[in-house]
Order: C-alpha cells, then sequence, then structure tokens
C-alpha cells in the first residue's frame, strides 16, 4: 500500500483487492491533494470542482460500485461509503461525485444487458459522466408519484415534455437518469412512471433547443439546475426496465443513497470534532486552552459520541444492504442520526471557534453551510419519523 501512495497522483489508483483500511487510507491520501484553500475557492466561486472529480475517476473510485467485468471496482456498498465519508472528513464536498454512486443502482439491477455493456465500461474508465439524476419536481416535491412531466411514445422514440428542478450536476454529466410519466396515475399510483437513460452527449449535438439548464445559486456549492425539457426526443432503447415501472426502480435506489449520504454527514462530524479540538487545544484565554473548560469540553464530547452512535448504524444498514436483506428502517434511520449529529458537531465546532467560525478562512462556517443539508436531502428528517412511526412501530399514517 505504501508503495502506491508515494507514486504519483496521476497513476494512482484503486484496486478491487483493498481492504476496507486500504480504501480509506488511499481515499485520504488523494484527497491530501485538494486542500481547504481548493474547497474554499470553490465554495466561493460556486465552481464545479472539475480537478477533484477528475482525480477520483483517474483512480478509480468513481467506478467503485461497477461490477469487475466491466472494468470497475466491485465494491461493496460498505466499501463505498468508506470513500464518501472520507472525502468530508479531509474537509471535501462529496456532492460534486456522489450521485454516481447511488444513480448506478438503476442500471446495474434493472439495465439491460446491451445498456450495460454500452455504458458501463465507458464510465468505469472515466469517458462517460453519470451525475445527473432529474426527479424532482416543484409540484410534487417528496411526492414522486404526482410528477408531471410526459413521455409520449412517437414511433421508435419517446418524447419527454415538462420540468424537473434540484437536477444537480446536469451541466458538468455525460448521461443522466430522468423520470417521466408514461401513464395517468391511476388507483396504483407507483405505476406510470418511466426511467430513462438519456446520452445528453446526443441530445446536446442533435437537438438542443430540447433542454434547457438554469442554474440555481444555493446557500452552498452544489451544481444543481432547473432544467426544461421541451420535446427531447430519446429512443425507446433508453428505458430502463419495464415501461411505466421507473418509480421501483428509483424506490429501489433510495436506500443505498441514504446510507451514502449517511457516510458523508458522518465524514463531516468526524471533521468538525477534530477541528473543534484542535482549536480548543490551540486558542488561550485567560491564560489557559479554552479546552481545559468543560463548557468547552462537553458539547464537543457530546457531538463525538453521537457522531459514533450514527456512524454505527451506517455500518448496520450497508451491511444489510450488502447482504440483500431489507435495510430501509436502517437506510433512513442511519441518514437521521447521523444528519443530526454532524449538525450537533457543527454547532460545537462553531460555538468553539466563536467569531472565528464565522470567517472564511478557518472553513467552519463552509463546512456548516454544506452539512446543514443533510437534515432536509434525499429527504427530510421530519418525513423519515413517519417512516419509522409507521413502517417500523405500526402506528397509524400521518399523510
Amino acid at each position: 500500500m505504501s508503495d502506491l501512495l508515494d507514486t504519483a497522483p496521476a497513476t494512482r489508483q484503486a484496486s478491487p483487492e483493498f481492504s476496507l483500511q486500504e480504501i480509506r487510507e488511499f481515499t485520504r491520501h488523494l484527497c491530501a491533494g485538494f486542500p481547504d484553500e481548493y474547497w474554499r475557492t470553490s465554495d466561493r466561486d460556486r465552481s464545479y470542482p472539475q480537478e477533484f472529480v477528475e482525480t477520483l475517476t483517474r483512480a478509480r473510485l468513481l467506478s467503485a460500485l461497477i461490477p469487475t467485468e466491466y472494468g470497475g471496482l466491485g465494491y461493496t456498498l460498505t466499501q463505498a461509503s468508506v470513500i464518501m465519508e472520507e472525502i468530508n472528513r479531509s474537509g471535501g464536498h462529496s456532492a460534486a461525485c456522489h450521485a454516481q454512486m447511488y444513480i448506478m443502482g438503476a442500471l446495474l439491477r434493472h439495465g439491460t444487458a446491451a445498456q450495460k455493456a454500452e455504458y458501463l465500461p465507458e464510465i468505469a474508465a472515466g469517458r462517460l459522466r453519470l451525475q445527473a439524476f432529474s426527479v424532482t419536481e416543484d409540484a410534487a416535491g417528496l411526492d414522486t408519484t404526482s410528477i408531471l412531466t410526459r413521455a409520449e411514445a412517437n414511433g421508435d422514440d419517446f418524447v419527454i415534455t415538462g420540468h424537473k428542478n434540484w437536477t444537480s450536476r446536469f451541466n458538468d454529466s455525460d448521461l443522466a437518469m430522468v423520470l417521466a410519466r408514461t401513464s395517468d396515475r391511476g388507483a396504483d399510483k407507483t405505476v406510470g412512471l418511466t426511467l430513462f437513460l438519456v446520452d445528453l452527449r446526443q441530445v446536446r449535438a442533435e437537438q438542443p433547443h430540447t433542454i434547457e439548464a438554469i442554474p440555481v445559486r444555493t446557500m452552498f456549492n452544489y451544481a444543481t439546475n432547473q432544467v426544461h425539457y421541451r420535446g427531447m426526443r430519446v429512443p425507446k432503447s433508453a428505458v430502463i426496465g419495464e415501461v411505466d415501472r421507473g418509480f421501483r426502480y428509483v424506490l429501489d435506489g433510495w436506500n443505498a443513497e441514504r446510507i451514502l449520504l449517511s457516510a458523508e454527514a458522518i465524514g463531516d462530524g468526524y471533521w468538525f470534532s477534530a477541528r473543534a479540538s484542535a482549536y480548543a487545544n490551540s486558542r488561550e484565554v485567560f491564560g489557559r486552552p479554552i479546552g481545559s473548560n468543560q463548557g468547552v469540553q462537553f458539547p464537543i464530547a457530546d457531538a463525538y459520541m453521537k457522531v459514533r452512535a450514527a456512524d454505527l448504524m451506517r455500518y448496520e444498514a450497508a451491511r444489510l444492504f450488502d447482504a440483500g436483506a431489507p435495510c430501509g428502517a436502517e437506510a433512513n434511520m442511519a441518514k437521521h442520526l447521523s444528519s443530526e449529529a454532524s449538525w450537533a458537531a457543527a454547532n460545537a465546532c462553531l460555538d468553539t471557534h466563536g467569531g472565528y467560525g464565522f470567517v472564511d478562512e478557518y472553513d467552519v462556517e463552509r463546512k456548516f453551510r454544506e452539512t446543514r443539508m443533510f437534515q432536509t436531502a434525499p429527504v427530510s428528517n421530519n418525513l423519515i419519523k413517519s417512516f419509522v412511526a409507521t413502517k417500523v412501530l405500526g402506528l397509524p399514517r400521518s399523510y
């Protein structure tokens, strides 16, 4: 392992044979090449961190969940989650690339042999990016079965018309997963939606007038967009799985998404805990380190214990997912607990730094803004509470 880490950044590549600890060390070593100043500048400019994403791609980390027969690393979700954790734990921001991990599931589980053969080797080699997931709409919100974007069959194609919001990394992706309505909503509201794997390269080259991506500036650097589809034609071969059954395929990927984002939040929590502890040890007021005061110690220690506890749920959820066992409750609880723990650590870190926590050169305020998202996306914590109440505890539905 040490020999790999000593090689030039452009030639370092992860191996399918890496242990969990080797994955952690390898990712950490790559991230060391992107210090706080890099992320601070990217955040200030709201620029996509191309160099970082390209480095991960060359190192094969973004092919983590692609099977080895297609040129990927063939990692488990547990292994992939460590990559996401280490990016955030290093002070980076996984949002620039995490979608390629969890979007992959729909193609892997429900794509045709031809789709897999065409796209997976290209994605694994870094020649294609699959980073955009176009699902959410203004009116529907979290009620995905109420989306209005339509795909009408027309000869050998489908014609997609509608509007999406929160379609992140659209302008930095070659491929996009797009969910659209192919049948009217009926008694079974989960039927009637179809998932498409859209080759954006072809659309941009042959029918650029059919798509418009409008960047949305958010409180942190997330490269998200509103996207308008105006009669975009895609071949019927772009359908993932069966027509009208796409909602199930999207739902199938939600557990992986929650577990991976849980790992990111945990990475943030460890980063905040480490920064708060380091500052509390070095900052002296009234002739002694502020960390000697219990009023400073206790919030840091309390938050750190919450992060450690959430970490255990992350690993349990990932273990069940990797075993092919039901893990909806654990995935949702991991996301909830990790987001709350990272937020507790963020506040403890900000309080420890005092006024300096609001100064950008300390990076606390940047990470503070970034980690707040996990309580809201990809699903709000209140909706998770409803899920646990009704699906786990058997309480009556509230909606």
